[in-house]
């Protein structure tokens, strides 16, 4: 059994969205050249998200391989100009899956899985965009390089490896003031010449469009919370 709350239509919740984050970016002193709106559908079907495509909307983001694989391929044949962010933890053992299906992987995070994607790459061909993840509240239970960590790993997965990474990911910890974490990673893609942003969901965004933000990942404002029980 599963409940849904939320907007009863998305395409209008994903408007005010839009709208918010140009409202966001017009306060904003030094916003990014643009910011692109992730819609995140996680658990959520196709019947949700269609209404979105239909609306124009083609940036999207996952957080599992194996629900991205059940909904997505049919979705990309409907709407071939789809990008696809995995926004999630990925494991070395989904590498191939994932570089087969998403456009972007946003959670780039040790050596090992940079290993693997760097052989993945090698074999297919295929090179999706890259973000480094930084757990920039050192939170033990959640994905992502420590902050002190971070420049030598950019250096290794950009420059040893050459992989094709572009910018920094991080989701600050649920009982801090996220503003602090946001200057953070700005700052580090500042020290490093990474060019994209990607941080702020549906409670903070425009928060993170003060800092420059130029991805926020943003799925309960457009599509409800979604519960499911046993």
């Amino acid at each position: 059994m599963s409940s849904e709350s939320g907007p009863s239509n998305p395409a209008d919740a994903l408007a005010q969205v839009l709208a918010r984050i140009e409202a966001a970016r017009a306060r904003a002193i030094a916003p990014a050249p643009s910011t692109t709106l992730v819609a995140v559908t996680k658990t959520h079907g196709a019947e949700r998200i269609r209404p979105v495509l239909d609306a124009g909307h083609r940036v999207f983001g996952e957080n599992r391989v194996q629900e991205a694989k059940a909904k997505w391929p049919e979705l990309k044949r409907d709407y071939p100009d789809i990008e696809l962010h995995l926004i999630g933890p990925l494991q070395t053992n989904k590498v191939r899956e994932a570089v087969e299906l998403f456009d972007v992987i946003e959670t780039l995070d040790r050596p090992k899985l940079a290993d693997a994607l760097k052989t993945e790459m090698a074999k297919g061909g295929k090179c999706p965009l890259l973000f480094i993840q930084v757990n920039t509240g050192e939170e033990p239970q959640k994905a992502g390089i420590a902050p002190q960590d971070a420049p030598a790993f950019i250096r290794y997965a950009r420059d040893e490896l050459g992989l094709p990474v572009r910018g920094l990911m991080c989701i600050p910890p649920v009982d801090q003031p996220p503003a602090p974490h946001f200057a953070l990673l700005q700052k580090l893609a500042r020290e490093h010449d990474l060019p994209l942003l990607s941080m702020g969901m549906s409670d903070d965004f425009e928060a993170a469009i003060k800092f420059g933000a130029t991805h926020v990942r943003v799925g309960s404002a457009i599509f409800g919370e979604r519960e499911i029980a046993a």
